[in-house]
């Protein structure tokens, strides 16, 4: 958190509401259009830009340009983590984002070659639960020593990765999960060993993939991922 935002500047932007239920709305990690904040906080899309304003130039969130749209987050993990300490003594109703429809494209799908969606995105928390990559910045990952052994099993050769025109592995930001998946050279790579090994398949003319028991039992094999789990939560939650 910025060292000159003293506590009387602090209390005075979290005084608001309508400020603290987007905040609230963007704890648990996601990044989220100015749109949505506003309908979750019950404010015009122009009062909730007024109030974004002055939360980021606080110091508080920051603004994520993902092609012709911005998405707001939290600005550190230690803002998230001094935010929630205060509003836990104090706690509000979280601003709801506008609701996502229950489709595949949104369960999973590819993005340039690489997996997004909530599959995609549960691929990616996965690697960095296992210490398999980690955050490098904002833009990219950074594939760890045990996770280049970890690839090269999987016959994904480091080198060849670096070969490649693409980014090694960036963090390319889900449009519907608001969260990074795997993008660059590494992402394209997991999405064609997924393909070649039958754990999903691709449609012709069409972004959705569909995902193969083969591949439930493969994703919970090599990375603990529980995919009927989160299919049941996806669809359930989707209603």
């Amino acid at each position: 958190m910025n060292a000159k935002l003293d506590l009387t500047t602090l209390a005075g932007i979290l005084s608001d509401a309508s400020r603290v239920a987007m905040i609230s709305a963007l704890l648990d990690g996601r990044s989220l259009t100015a749109r949505e904040l506003s309908h979750g906080a019950a404010i015009t899309p122009q009062t909730a830009s007024f109030h974004l304003g002055k939360l980021s130039a606080a110091g508080l969130v920051e603004v994520v340009p993902q092609g012709r749209h911005k998405y707001f987050r939290l600005a550190s993990d230690d803002v998230t983590a001094s935010l929630k300490s205060m509003l836990a003594a104090a706690p509000v109703s979280a601003a709801n984002p506008a609701a996502k429809k229950q489709n595949a494209v949104c369960f999973g799908r590819t993005c340039y070659g690489h997996l997004a969606g909530r599959l995609g995105v549960a691929v990616a928390d996965a690697l960095l639960e296992h210490g398999h990559i980690r955050k490098d910045g904002e833009e990219d990952f950074l594939i760890t020593e045990k996770g280049q052994d970890f690839f090269a099993a999987l016959g994904v050769s480091h080198s060849d990765l670096k070969k490649s025109r693409r980014r090694l592995a960036s963090q390319c930001l889900d449009w519907s999960e608001r969260h990074p998946h795997v993008g660059g050279a590494l992402g394209h790579a997991l999405t064609r060993l997924f393909v070649d090994r039958k754990w999903i398949r691709t449609k012709p003319g069409k972004r959705d993939v569909l995902m193969t028991d083969a591949g439930r039992e493969g994703l919970q094999a090599l990375l603990g991922i529980d995919v009927p789990a989160l299919e049941r939560a996806f669809f359930a939650d989707h209603q």
